[in-house]
C-alpha cells in the first residue's frame, strides 16, 4: 500500500474576503471563471463533474463541459436516455463542481435541473462539427453494446446515410439547465484555513454565509 499521508501541498495563492466578493453568486462565479479560461494551466476551465443520485440510492459523478452560464443557471448537453438523464428524470436535482488546481479554487453548486427550450438544443447541436454530431446519434450512450466495432458500423452508416446532407438533432439529445439555490466557492489557504463562502437562495435574494474549513 502506497503511503499518502505526506503528499500534500500550501494553499497560498489568493483569499477570498466578504469585503470583496460580488453579491450575485453568478457573478462572482463570471469573475473566477474568466480568471481560470485565462490561466494557461488550465486546459479546460468549463471542465464540471455533475453528480446525480440513481434509483439505488448512490451519487454517480462524471464529467462534462459547461456549455453557457447566465444568470438563469448553467447549460450543459447530454443524451436524455444516459444514465445522468434517467437519474435526473427521477431526482431533479443535481451537484456541479468545477476545480481549478492551479488557481488553489472549488465551485459546488446544487441545483434544480430542467430541459431547455428545444431550439436551444438544435442551435447547440447544428453548432458542433458533424463528426460529433455523428457521434451523438450513433452512440446508445450508458447502454450496454456487443464490442467496439457495433459503435464504429453505426457510425460509417451514418456517415453513409448523411454525405451530403444535414444531421438532425435525435429527439433523446439535448440539454439542461442547471438552476442554483446553492453555491459555494472555496479559496485555498496556508494552515488549512480554507476560505469558504457560501449562498444560498432565500426567495428572491441570496443570503451569503462563511464556512468553517
Amino acid at each position: 500500500m502506497e503511503n499518502l499521508h505526506d503528499k500534500r501541498k500550501i494553499y497560498q495563492k489568493s483569499q477570498l474576503v466578504e469585503s470583496e466578493i460580488k453579491q450575485n453568486p453568478i457573478e462572482q462565479f463570471r469573475d473566477w471563471f474568466l480568471d481560470a479560461n485565462e490561466d494557461p494551466a488550465v486546459s479546460e476551465a468549463n471542465a464540471m463533474a455533475i453528480s446525480t443520485v440513481e434509483e439505488d440510492g448512490c451519487p454517480r459523478t462524471r464529467m462534462v463541459l459547461l456549455k453557457a452560464y447566465t444568470h438563469a443557471g448553467f447549460i450543459f448537453y447530454t443524451n436524455y436516455d444516459s444514465k445522468k438523464g434517467k437519474a435526473i428524470e427521477n431526482n431533479h436535482k443535481a451537484c456541479l463542481h468545477f476545480f481549478w488546481p492551479s488557481l488553489e479554487r472549488q465551485v459546488i453548486i446544487k441545483a434544480k435541473l430542467e430541459k431547455v427550450a428545444e431550439n436551444l438544443s438544435d442551435g447547440y447541436f447544428h453548432s458542433r462539427p458533424k463528426g460529433s454530431q455523428l457521434g451523438a446519434a450513433a452512440s446508445p450512450q450508458s447502454q450496454i453494446i456487443p464490442n467496439k466495432e457495433f459503435l464504429e458500423e453505426r457510425l460509417k452508416k451514418l456517415e453513409k446515410e448523411y454525405e451530403n446532407s444535414e444531421v438532425p438533432r435525435p429527439e433523446n439529445w439535448g440539454g439542461y439547465i442547471a438552476k442554483p439555490y446553492e453555491i459555494e466557492f472555496w479559496q485555498g489557504r496556508p494552515n488549512r484555513l480554507h476560505d469558504r463562502i457560501v449562498y444560498e437562495l432565500d426567495g428572491l435574494d441570496w443570503k451569503i454565509s462563511r464556512l468553517a474549513p
